[in-house]
């Protein structure tokens, strides 16, 4: 995927794992963003998963209906780097 290549040009230790069985990227062993279907999840702060689903931005993450996966976000891939790297600066703790 080719956001998944952009990630990793400015993170080159970061790999690719998996999460739900597709393909996801880590950080020190910590999963931040991974694909489904045509749409990326990424792992952010619950509060801010709150801010985006309420902005319209995307949906909450809920691969079992009815239990949403609080700190996950499902969002269109397209344009999703920002979000992937704000996800990857929340699971490390740094930018």
């Amino acid at each position: 995927m080719m956001v998944f290549d952009a990630v990793l040009a400015l993170h080159p230790g970061d790999e690719v794992g998996r999460m739900l069985r597709s393909p996801a990227l880590r950080a020190a062993g910590r999963c931040y963003a991974f694909t489904s279907g045509d749409a990326m999840i990424v792992k952010l702060p619950a509060a801010r998963v709150g801010q985006l689903v309420a902005a319209g931005v995307g949906e909450p993450c809920a691969p079992r209906p009815g239990r949403p996966m609080r700190e996950w976000i499902r969002v269109p891939a397209a344009g999703s780097l920002d979000l992937i790297l704000e996800a990857r600066a929340f699971v490390t703790g740094r930018p």
